[in-house]
């Protein structure tokens, strides 16, 4: 029987999710997803092969648990930096400065490479995870229109163009060219809704 690892099965069962989808997002990064097999998921995971099928049938199902998870998180941590903000204006800025911060974005359609390879049921699946975030934009922007912070637009257009060209940034990693990168897409995404921009010197 394999050793359990954490306190309970639940925890181990946890835990080695959590190694899985480590281990996937670092071999996506190197390789991409299509070249990368089970076996090498679960040898840089640390498991035996036959675990990974103990929580995932296939790579595919892998992918969607892992971006499953990614979103759900990324989606507390957002609401999180929210909470306290009324202004939509601000809310906005907030979510432009919560993008910027992730490294690699899984919140959003899949891009060309994930098409191609994935069915369409997964693609699917995975569409219904990106909803969650443009939900939280599409309720800030809603709100600045109802205020009159933002003229009226469809937000059907609105909410997945914003969201394109967020998950399509290039923003330094640190220093002030970021802080001024960060600033220049607050202002680009704020015109774009068409509300009032001052932007810093």
């Amino acid at each position: 029987m394999p050793k359990i690892i954490g306190g309970s099965l639940h925890e181990h069962r946890e835990q080695t999710r959590q190694k899985l989808f480590a281990a996937l997002s670092t071999l996506m990064a190197e390789q991409g997803f299509d070249a990368i097999t089970l076996a090498e998921i679960a040898q840089a995971a640390g498991v035996g092969r036959t675990a990974v099928y103990n929580h995932f049938p296939d790579k595919e199902a892998l992918l969607v648990g892992f971006i499953t998870h990614e979103t759900d998180q990324y989606a507390a941590t957002l609401q999180r930096a929210l909470d306290d903000i009324d202004d939509p204006v601000e809310q906005l800025r907030t979510y432009v400065r919560q993008q910027t911060q992730l490294k690699r974005v899984y919140h959003v359609a899949p891009g060309p490479e994930l098409r191609s390879v994935l069915s369409r049921s997964t693609q699917q699946r995975v569409r219904e995870h990106v909803v969650v975030v443009e939900q939280v934009l599409r309720e800030i922007l809603a709100a600045g229109i109802a205020s009159g912070a933002f003229p009226e637009q469809d937000l059907d257009t609105t909410v997945p163009l914003v969201n394109a060209c967020l998950s399509g940034r290039g923003v330094p990693d640190d220093g002030p060219a970021r802080e001024r990168a960060i600033a220049q897409t607050e202002a680009f995404v704020l015109r774009a809704v068409g509300a009032p921009v001052l932007v810093p010197a």
